[in-house]
């Protein structure tokens, strides 16, 4: 089963046990409870600690073995692996994908930065008042012909940079995304390295950075703010894999606006991967604590186990079988991203236009996919986790228990690499427009072509009797969105074309459309599985993923006629039939993400099972008891337990006495 999980290649199984238990043995890298307790600049320094240490990894790993370990870090140690990311991802990403291969190895070979030596980039896209509309970005980069540079300003408060991660202490360039104006003329946001400070670590003149503060979580990473005044970089600084401005000032626009942002895929692709690993760990504590928690009920070892609960089990194993259908969509994901990248570079290297064209075409379907994948499943994993800890009870609300700052530390997923909501209407625009040329005659190819099945006329439901046959639920998600996105330019018809008249609408269908999406290839990767007994128990988990979904979206459904009510009704029976089949598995499968107890980092989820006296070890050695009095108690509480009573602290001025010869007492 873990085979399964890790792509089924036995060797990816080793190579993810041997750097977990690398990250165990070194004790600058191994995480434990103490960090639920660090302050904020401790959390900073350890960070930096860290990469200091993995940068000696870095040194001898292949780029196999370092991309496991890059990712595997993102599992137990966000913050780091965060940190790490803004140089040796979205800094190299932006520029390999944007600059030609020259400044490529200069920014990264030559200077350095990837061996995280030398220099140490970062990425600059938002801005105090822009996010997730890039081209409205207002950070400028005006060509001064005289002196052959750019000269880099920040015109005002809302262009800051912001949430620049490393920008604070560590970066020392920044790829800025900035908006190019020669002779007067805006031609639009390019990308620029601009250097940030010296080689004494020391802030360059004419940049001012600071940083933004604590967080909700990861504040181990150092976000910042940049603003730049005058700042002059040379032409050879601007990424010119597709945009270049001449020496005479003659500007050279992409073919293809797309083409300048084919960077941004790297990092929503490998989210999706991310919500596998990261949503394994939380549901394996929830899991595990639910197997060894008793509470009311009768059994014959006394009160009844949490997990043998019908409601509990319906909180917990439909996101268990989530997770699973996720990591079948995470590899492919990857796979699907690398065959594009490696055949967009040598095509533009050979200038194949032809070739150029092809992975273009792919490159916007998987824009589509993975927006509509990175805001669906980052949002699943977020209700994960909380679910998880509110399953957990009282215990759940520990730190030590390793949900509040897996949430804190998780919910950053669901805004940056693009908000959420925005990704989903993008994606949810995406799928209507296709259908559209299905409405026109056109037969849609790959990832769409089910859609080429849509009729206005069809109305019928798709399930109407049984339900217990993958391709036919997997038949019913492809009709809902076909049928959805059918309804959705209706509505865009009658309001002229307005898309924010169905916005809502975008947002169901990239929901629905990524959870088809999960489901398709979940069961593509189960039929190529030979053993009979893991077969059942993945199609088990596969129905049981399909079939709560579907009760979770099942106004959907029901509003567009593709399950009658009587079958609802029998999804309903048939996913409390299905927990109850998985429940007796809960066990192995937990223990097939093969996730080491310091990976886990919890009180109530460590693979012996021995709840109580794990999480009162850790209070007791993060909290020492002999300490029983407060640093403030004397001064304070002391205080006020022992202050005197309120008619001396008056000074008896409101005595009897004293009222009565005051003449206002009662004789």
């Amino acid at each position: 089963m873990n085979e399964f999980l890790e792509g089924g290649d036995p060797k990816q199984v080793a190579l993810v046990k041997s750097i977990f238990l690398q990250f165990e043995r070194d004790p600058v890298i191994a995480t434990s409870p103490e960090i639920y307790d660090l302050t904020h600049e401790e959390k900073r320094e350890l960070t930096a600690r860290k990469i200091a240490r993995l940068a000696q990894y870095l040194e001898k790993d292949t780029p196999e073995v370092w991309n496991m370990r890059w990712h595997l870090l993102n599992t137990f140690d966000p913050q780091l692996s965060t940190r790490i990311n803004n140089n040796l991802g979205l800094f190299h990403n932006c520029v390999r994908g944007n600059g030609t291969l020259k400044q490529y190895h200069y920014w990264t070979v030559t200077q350095g930065s990837a061996k995280i030596k030398g220099i140490c980039g970062s990425f600059g896209m938002t801005e105090l008042a822009h996010g997730s509309n890039v081209a409205g970005l207002e950070t400028t980069a005006t060509f001064d012909a005289e002196t052959d540079e750019f000269i880099v300003n920040t015109p005002h408060i809302g262009a800051t940079k912001w949430w620049i991660g490393g920008a604070a202490h560590t970066a020392t360039h920044i790829a800025a995304y900035a908006r190019l104006i020669v002779r007067g003329v805006d031609h639009g946001v390019k990308i620029f390295v601009v250097p940030l400070r010296d080689a004494n670590h020391d802030v360059m003149p004419g940049v001012s950075l600071g940083d933004v503060g604590a967080k909700m979580g990861r504040n181990g990473i150092d976000n910042g703010w940049i603003q730049f005044s005058n700042v002059h970089i040379p032409r050879g600084n601007m990424l010119s894999k597709y945009d270049k401005v001449d020496r005479d000032g003659t500007v050279h626009n992409a073919p293809l606006a797309q083409l300048a942002y084919s960077a941004l895929l790297t990092g929503r692709v490998g989210m999706v991967y991310d919500c596998f690993r990261y949503g394994s760990r939380f549901i394996t504590i929830a899991l595990r604590y639910a197997v060894g928690r008793r509470q009311f009920g009768h059994s014959p070892d006394g009160e009844e186990q949490l997990l043998n609960y019908p409601l509990h089990q319906n909180r917990l194993l439909p996101y268990l079988a989530a997770v699973y259908a996720m990591s079948a969509t995470g590899y492919k994901m990857k796979s699907y991203l690398k065959g594009i990248i490696d055949t967009l570079d040598t095509s533009v290297k050979t200038g194949n236009t032809k070739k150029i064209g092809g992975a273009l075409t792919e490159m916007k379907t998987l824009f589509v996919i993975s927006a509509s994948l990175k805001s669906t499943c980052t949002w699943l994993t977020a209700s994960l986790i909380d679910e998880c800890r509110q399953a957990c009870g009282g215990h759940g609300y520990s730190s030590y228990s390793g949900f509040g700052t897996g949430y804190t530390d998780w919910a950053v997923q669901c805004t940056w690499e693009g908000d959420n909501n925005v990704l989903a209407m993008s994606a949810g625009k995406s799928v209507i427009q296709n259908l559209q040329k299905v409405l026109k005659g056109k037969s849609l190819m790959g990832e769409f072509a089910y859609l080429n099945s849509y009729s206005v006329a069809a109305s019928s439901p798709v399930l109407n009797g049984s339900i217990d046959n993958l391709q036919n639920l997997l038949s019913a998600y492809q009709t809902l969105v076909a049928r959805l996105s059918g309804h959705a330019n209706e509505i865009l018809e009658e309001n002229k074309n307005s898309w924010e008249s169905i916005s809502v609408h975008q947002v169901s269908i990239s929901k629905v459309f990524a959870h088809t999406y999960v489901l398709g290839t979940f069961i593509k990767r189960i039929s190529s599985v030979s053993d009979a007994a893991l077969s059942e128990q993945l199609t088990n988990l596969a129905k049981l993923y399909a079939l709560s979904t579907l009760n979770q979206y099942s106004s959907l459904f029901l509003q567009y006629n593709v399950i009658s009510g009587s079958a609802l009704a029998e999804v309903q029976s048939q996913v409390g039939m299905l927990n109850a089949r998985v429940r007796p598995q809960v066990v192995g499968l937990t223990d097939a993400f093969m996730i080491p107890d310091f990976v886990i980092n919890s009180s109530l989820g460590s693979y012996d099972g021995n709840i109580y006296d794990n999480y009162f070890s850790i209070v007791k050695r993060q909290n020492d008891p002999s300490r029983t009095k407060a640093p403030y108690s004397e001064a304070i509480l002391e205080k006020m337990l022992n202050r005197k009573d309120l008619n001396v602290r008056e000074r008896n001025e409101r005595s009897k006495e004293v009222l009565r010869l005051l003449g206002t007492g009662i004789e």
